[in-house]
């Protein structure tokens, strides 16, 4: 009996991560879920002794250090996690032939521009944690690993800790919030993200020709504003409590936010033939899960 294609993911107690896990069993693959507490990333001999026990096909790399703000007074830490962890996931899939698909950000661009990020588009980041994040993708790009690089952004899910959880409890706590609204990207349903790595590693799994190597971007389609995210959260769950429009400027961070950051969506699109749902629609099945 023939085993099934094997995949590893890592940060799987993430927002990305539990979405893969929960869906993971819609397709013909096996799967091993690990997140810090059975895999270390950072520890080489327990990573190469891991890839010596098991047979791995693909890679999927959910791990990430995320706190943007926190980034910017822990950059040693964010690097080691966003840079030097990739880097040996990078050895573990040239050593035993891997493919590594690993999930960066849209904080790669300084969000000075006002049309649709594409994926050659330069980049400058202006965040420790876009910084962190670009290195790893840098480390991948200038390895010989067979690798996907995929950006997104605005990330929420029913899982975790995200924009859309904390609007949707928040509303309910209190009569008014005060919501940025000169901040324009897309928001992204990490289970709409998790799927279309799912279905594209399917596709490799059983055409390794279509594993096409390089960077792509996925969120969900349209654009918005957070004070547009957070109006339609309040709508939708039918929440009494006012959402005002503020500025960056009303609402101070540690690190700098992108003034745009919509992602072109055309070349995961057109490479992989997968369809990527309108933010509303996505938004309203996570709150459907959140309402329970």
């Amino acid at each position: 009996m023939n085993e099934k294609p094997s995949i590893l993911v890592t940060g799987c107690k993430g927002q990305l991560g539990s979405e893969i896990r929960d869906l993971s069993g819609s397709y013909d693959l096996g799967f091993f879920f690990t997140d810090i507490d059975e895999l270390d990333l950072l520890n080489n001999n327990d990573l190469n002794n891991f890839f010596l026990n098991n047979k791995v096909d693909h890679i999927i790399n959910c791990a990430a250090y995320t706190a943007v703000d926190k980034a910017e007074s822990e950059e040693d830490k964010a690097r080691q996690i966003n840079r030097d962890a990739v880097m040996n996931l990078i050895h573990c899939a040239e050593k035993y032939s891997a493919g590594l698909i690993h999930v960066s950000t849209d904080y790669v661009f300084d969000g000075k521009g006002n049309t649709p990020y594409t994926e050659d588009h330069p980049v400058n980041p202006l965040t420790i944690y876009g910084k962190t994040k670009l290195e790893g993708e840098e480390r991948i790009l200038n390895s010989d690993a067979r690798a996907m690089i995929i950006r997104t952004s605005w990330l929420y899910s029913s899982y975790g800790n995200n924009f859309v959880k904390t609007i949707f409890r928040l509303g309910k706590e209190r009569d008014e919030l005060g919501v940025v609204n000169d901040q324009t990207g897309t928001p992204t349903y990490a289970r709409d993200l998790g799927k279309a790595i799912l279905d594209i590693t399917d596709k490799c799994v059983n055409d390794p020709g279509m594993f096409i190597g390089g960077i792509y971007h996925y969120s969900n389609e349209g654009a918005c504003t957070w004070y547009d995210l957070a109006v339609e959260i309040i709508k939708l769950t039918g929440i009494e409590c006012n959402i005002k429009a503020i500025g960056t400027v009303d609402y101070p961070t540690p690190a700098e936010r992108p003034g745009y950051s919509v992602l072109s969506k055309e070349k995961i699109k057109e490479t992989f033939s997968i369809t990527v749902p309108e933010w509303r629609e996505s938004l309203r099945e996570c709150l459907l899960m959140l309402n329970g």
